[in-house]
């Protein structure tokens, strides 16, 4: 019998793979199709938060085909750059509005604006707080990163539900990589996120994770000891959360 590892705790993390981006953005995109119709079945509106990077983007073109009330869907995005131009492309409420909520025409939005003020971070605390969030929608950073909580600021038990970060340098290095800034001097040092504690209390989360630079997240993710050295780690101790991969991010 071959000697393994200590075993870590039993997750109750779903984890599916799949050999193309395409078919993990397809599969995600019908389960998260599915969860909005259950929710919408017992619930005059589902509420739900978005994450808004490259990496979402084949799951949301997807999710868009789908013959779904969008009406009834009250969105939100998870964090936001401090300091860009009001309509700056890289702006993350303006790239989920023009790839998404646009789109598909969703019924009432709630974005982050790139102020950081106090008053705005406290109204959209209290309008995410106002009821249930059924479903979340996130990925996984280089450095294991959710929203943009970045190992030096991730807190499993953060008192706040919304919180301004310094961003990580490997945090920063990756929106450069994925073709988001043209340097890392253009991509701004702070930003705006909802913390995880927040994330957590929703009752599903998807979380798709794509591309061979996210395999060293994934591989810690699934194979390291909770820790907030990698920040997605806290995701096994969801009791609904699948996370979808392809070829170039699944651990061999």
């Amino acid at each position: 019998m071959s000697h393994h590892q200590p075993t870590l705790p039993e997750s109750p993390m779903s984890v599916r793979s799949f050999p193309t981006r395409e078919a993990m953005g397809q599969a995600a995109a019908e389960d998260v199709a599915e969860a909005i119709k259950q929710v919408l079945h017992r619930k005059d509106t589902v509420r739900m938060i978005f994450a808004s990077a490259p990496s979402q983007l084949q799951m949301l073109t997807c999710l868009s085909t789908f013959d779904i009330p969008w009406s009834r869907v009250v969105a939100f995005h998870m964090d936001e750059y401090i300091g860009l131009p009001v309509d700056a492309p890289q702006g993350f409420g303006n790239w989920i509005q023009d790839h998404f909520f646009n789109v598909v025409g969703v019924g009432e939005t709630h974005l982050l604006d790139m102020t950081g003020s106090t008053a705005q971070m406290q109204a959209y605390a209290e309008k995410l707080d106002s009821a249930p969030i059924d479903i979340v929608c996130l990925g996984i950073g280089v450095n294991g990163h959710i929203a943009f909580n970045d190992p030096p600021v991730a807190d499993f038990n953060d008192p706040l539900d919304i919180k301004q970060v310094e961003l990580d340098l490997a945090c920063r290095q990756q929106q450069v990589d994925e073709d988001c800034f043209s340097t890392l001097e253009d991509v701004p040092t702070h930003a705006v996120t909802l913390t995880i504690p927040r994330l957590l209390r929703a009752e599903h989360l998807f979380c798709v994770v794509p591309g061979v630079h996210k395999r060293a997240a994934v591989e810690a993710t699934l194979h390291s000891p909770i820790s907030t050295d990698c920040p997605a780690s806290i995701l096994n101790t969801h009791e609904s959360c699948t996370l979808y991969l392809d070829a170039e991010s699944a651990p061999a």
